[in-house]
This record gives C-alpha cells, structure tokens and sequence, in this order.
C-alpha cells in the first residue's frame, strides 16, 4: 500500500501543476518580453546552482522566485527612476575609439562626483543599482526575513540579467538609430523563444563572488563588447535574406501577428554563434552567485525553519511551467 503521506504531497503536487497550467495557458499570461521567458528561466536555473543550504529554502519557493522575475518590469513605466535600473548607456561617457570605461567610475559616489546624480540617472544605472540591491539582499539575510529576501533575490536576479544585453549597454537600444528598430526585441526575445530549448543550462555551481561591483561591470562590459556583433550581423543577415523574408505572421492567441521570420531568425542566431546563449548562461551563474555571495556575507544564516508570515508567492507562470520545471529538477538531481 502506498504510504498515506506521499499520497498527499503527489496529490498537493498535481494539483499545482494543473494551477500552475490554467494560469500559464490564460491569454494575459502569454510574454512579450529575456523578455519574460528569459527572466524567469534565468531565476529558475539560478536556484539550481545554489549550495544544499540555501537551494533548501529557495527551491521551495521557486515559484515565486521565477514569477515574480518580472516585476521590475512590470512596474518599470509606473515607478519613478524604475526604468534607469535596467540599463547603461556607455557610450554617451566616450567617444568612438575612446575606452568605454576611462572616465566612468565603478564607484557610485565617485562617479555622481564627476557626472551627477541626474546624469548618471538618466542614462541609466543598472551596475551599480546590482550592488545596491545586493546589500539590500544581504541584510535581509542577516535579519531572516523570509518575504523580503525573496523579495530582492528575485528582482536582483532581474537587474543581472538586463546588465547581460549587449542593447541594455548603448542609447541605441532598439536599433533606432541604426536604422534596425525592433532589434531588442529580436535578440533578447525572439531568439530565446525559437532557440531557448536547445540550450545548455547545467554550468556548475554558484561561486563567492569578493567583489560584487567588479563582477557587475565585467558583466557590463562583456555586454557592451558583443554591441557590435549584434548590430553588424543584423545588417549582414538582413542582406542575405532580404527584406521579402525577413517577417511573417504568426497566430497568437485570436491575433494575428508580425514577427520576424523563422529563416531570418535561425540565419541571425547562427551568425552571433553562440551569443545568446553563452550570455544566458553567464547571467545564470552570476544571478546564482550574488545570492550565494549575499547570504556568505551575511554569516551564512540557517533559513530552515523560515516561513512567510502570510502567504505572499504566485504561481503565474509561462506555458513553460511547472510540468517542465519538475522535469528539468528531477534531471538536475540525478546529475
């Protein structure tokens, strides 16, 4: 006979996958958006890197965690100063064969000292908003607040993975001034819808990080470096396929949509070789290794008797959800 509380815990399960299933199928669920599809596997296969301490308690609530990966962009247009966290506009500090880095300062006081506030505000602030978020993390870690900790380690993990868009980095963030507007979209959207399946995700494991604010802006940098590849190829691809097959129309949804090309897609994403991914994978492993690195820094609290004081986690999820989610964990844990 089975054992009575296994029964329950399978049951308690199946029952959250076929929630988890009705809320990810609803019509104002479906991403537009590392897009929203990105963010949340970017969370997801984070927790997956954790050390046995900490993946305990975040892997119990990697619902929320994957879910609420989206919010700051979900508040990004309705709170004031939300939308300068998610990008940098490097090259407004240099001009074309200058170091994109000479005369802009990791440090978040030397460089209001040299730029102010308001300049460094409107051009965006995403480096060092990571470091500011990570003490936040920290010391809700050091006061064992479930709800808050949960709170900031999936928003941070939001902000990391922004810092690793190459279009997160320049002013022409969407090809507008290249003449290639829809660019972002294509890149950090399009391309993880098409090719995100075919990725690999198991890279290792979190590391401490000594220095959070160095390892944001060699991300930043990293970013920043591949610019180039991402708009050259667009043109080059573009001119390969020619413009006739460049888009097609999707359904989604009742809607008929514009989209770029399946053809034009799978030539792009050829041509960055690799780009996306290798970009994916990074934000994944730091996303890992600043909540591993906040939690070390903060005394290596023992979470496992915390528990929310009311019940604050979602299950709204992506179509790609909790059937695939538990797939992708049982194959984790036979590894």
């Amino acid at each position: 006979m089975v054992n009575s509380s296994i029964f329950r815990k399978l049951k308690s399960f199946f029952l959250l996958v076929f929630t988890g299933l009705f809320i990810s199928l609803s019509p104002n669920n479906i991403s537009s958006k590392w897009g929203f599809a990105g963010h949340q596997r970017i969370n997801e296969f984070a927790v997956y890197l954790l050390p046995a301490e900490l993946q305990s308690t975040f892997i119990q609530h990697l619902y929320y965690l994957i879910s609420q990966s989206v919010a700051p962009d979900q508040r990004r247009y309705a709170v004031e100063g939300e939308a300068a966290r998610h990008y940098i506009d490097l090259d407004h500090y240099y001009t074309p064969g200058q170091d994109p880095f000479w005369n802009l300062a990791q440090n978040w006081q030397e460089a209001v000292d040299c730029h102010s506030a308001d300049t460094l505000q409107a051009y965006g602030i995403v480096p060092w908003h990571v470091v500011r978020m990570k003490y936040r993390l920290q010391k809700a870690f050091e006061e064992k607040n479930l709800a808050l900790l949960l709170k900031y380690a999936a928003e941070i993990g939001h902000y990391i993975a922004d810092a690793h868009v190459p279009l997160h980095t320049t002013e022409n963030y969407n090809g507008q001034l290249t003449n290639q507007y829809g660019i972002h979209g294509l890149w950090e959207s399009r391309l993880i819808e098409l090719q995100a399946e075919n990725y690999n995700y198991w890279i290792g494991k979190a590391t401490y990080l000594p220095s959070v604010q160095k390892a944001i802006w060699a991300a930043v940098k990293a970013s920043h470096l591949a610019l180039d590849s991402v708009l050259q190829f667009e043109k080059i691809v573009t001119k390969q396929i020619g413009t006739n097959e460049k888009f097609a129309y999707e359904q989604r949804g009742t809607v008929l949509t514009r989209v770029y090309s399946r053809k034009f897609c799978d030539a792009y994403h050829k041509s960055l070789n690799g780009m996306v991914e290798r970009r994916l994978r990074a934000a994944i492993l730091m996303v890992s290794s600043v909540w591993y690195t906040a939690w070390v820094d903060a005394g290596q609290p023992d979470l496992s008797n915390l528990k929310l004081m009311q019940e604050k986690e979602s299950l709204g999820l992506e179509s790609d959800s909790l059937p695939k989610m538990h797939a992708r964990w049982k194959q984790r844990n036979c590894h």
